[in-house]
């Protein structure tokens, strides 16, 4: 689809024409008095492992979720197949406008999905394109944007960038709230959007049963350094410094790789740590082996330069509250919102500008390595674990749209 089509297309989802479906006439239900809140998910992803711990979120609050969205990867994973979600088909990782293609064709045939949310209660709509085919089935029922990244369309100057902020303008003034995940977002970008709803701050805790009184110690023991990367792996500057620390050490730091590799960016991951020295990467995890993988590391790489000086920079990501809630030190950029995060904890090591990660790290003694990991140790749990309490609040603030 060429530049004109998609302004074509994009210009007919002004949001003057979407339908007031009278049949269906939902009034927002109070779920104490007739039972759990339906709340119809729409999702980018739906084998993203956060869009499943989203879901046990929700259902930890005390809601029944519908799911439905697409998918990337081969297939349906098992676990998400036994939620019997409405699949709207496969997409690829960094293929935009083939996913604003897809998205298109749902906004103007949404038969499917009405059904499959006629009982719901409220809609919660994960990323843009969600959002263009969510509004489509808003009807008199609250919907809430879930953002947690900032595409870098959403932030760029160019023709084609125009046009989807424009279309972000018209349905962030009619959204009845906004998730997103770090207050970075809500400066930079939001504060100063057409978005006249309330917002709540979902940070990407460590989801636990219970948040015990204190954090874990570290369980690293070895003298040699290990350093963890966990998480969705996109950034090849990263996969490059970490090879390059670990050679450079001479057997004194070891990096640990796992998670998934984007298909996009990283296909040859790896092959490619396979042929590193020191560096060892060992497959997708599930959330249950996050304990023995941070258990085992002195620090977390928490940098990401995949969209630096925009969304990398606003971030605060997964991976730095679950190394935190095991004992692990995240290595941070000091100016990032992690790096601010973890300043105002006085916790964490921090790079500062035109400093050398490698060189720094290459310099810590033992005692340095101990300073740290006792830092992290005066975290407040509530900081980095969340549990039923938390999962609640998103519930009710979801029902509602009202700030918490």
């Amino acid at each position: 689809m060429d530049g004109a089509n998609i302004l074509i297309s994009l210009k007919m989802l002004n949001l003057d024409i979407c339908l007031s479906f009278a049949d269906i006439g939902h009034n927002i239900r109070d779920s104490f008095k007739k039972g759990r809140m339906k709340i119809g998910y729409i999702v980018h992803d739906l084998n993203d492992p956060s869009v499943e711990r989203r879901c046990i979120m929700l259902e930890r609050g005390g809601a029944e979720v519908v799911l439905t969205g697409f998918y990337r990867g081969d297939k349906v994973k098992s676990v998400v197949a036994g939620r019997n979600p409405l699949v709207l088909g496969r997409t690829k990782d960094a293929a935009m406008l083939s996913r604003l293609t897809s998205t298109l064709k749902h906004v103007f045939s949404v038969g499917k999905l009405k059904a499959h949310f006629i009982d719901c209660d409220v809609i919660l709509a994960r990323n843009l394109e969600q959002l263009a085919i969510a509004m489509r089935l808003k009807v008199s029922r609250h919907l809430t944007y879930e953002c947690l990244d900032l595409h870098r369309l959403l932030l760029g100057t160019g023709f084609v960038p125009r046009m989807i902020q424009s279309v972000e303008s018209k349905l962030l003034s009619k959204v009845d709230g906004l998730l997103t995940s770090s207050p970075a977002f809500l400066r930079n970008h939001f504060d100063d959007s057409t978005l006249n709803a309330p917002q709540y701050l979902i940070e990407n805790k460590f989801l636990v049963e219970t948040v015990s009184e204190c954090l874990p110690p570290s369980a690293a023991t070895s003298s040699v350094i290990r350093i963890g990367w966990f998480g969705m792996l996109r950034c090849r500057k990263t996969f490059k410094v970490l090879r390059e620390l670990a050679e450079r050490s001479d057997g004194r730091v070891e990096v640990i790789i796992s998670g998934r590799p984007s298909a996009a960016e990283l296909p040859e991951l790896p092959e490619v740590a396979k042929a590193s020295k020191g560096v060892t990467y060992t497959g997708p995890y599930t959330y249950s082996d996050l304990p023995e993988l941070y258990g085992q590391c002195h620090f977390a790489w928490a940098i990401d330069w995949f969209e630096e000086g925009l969304n990398s920079e606003w971030l605060l990501p997964n991976r730095l509250y679950e190394s935190i809630s095991h004992g692990a030190v995240p290595i941070v950029l000091a100016k990032t919102e992690m790096g601010r995060w973890l300043e105002s904890r006085g916790a964490g090591l921090r790079i500062m500008p035109d400093t050398d990660p490698c060189e720094m790290i290459l310099g810590l003694k033992p005692s340095d390595i101990a300073g740290f990991q006792a830092e992290i140790q005066t975290v407040p749990v509530g900081d980095v674990m969340a549990d039923d309490a938390d999962c609640e609040r998103l519930v009710k603030f979801i029902s509602r749209a009202e700030t918490i």
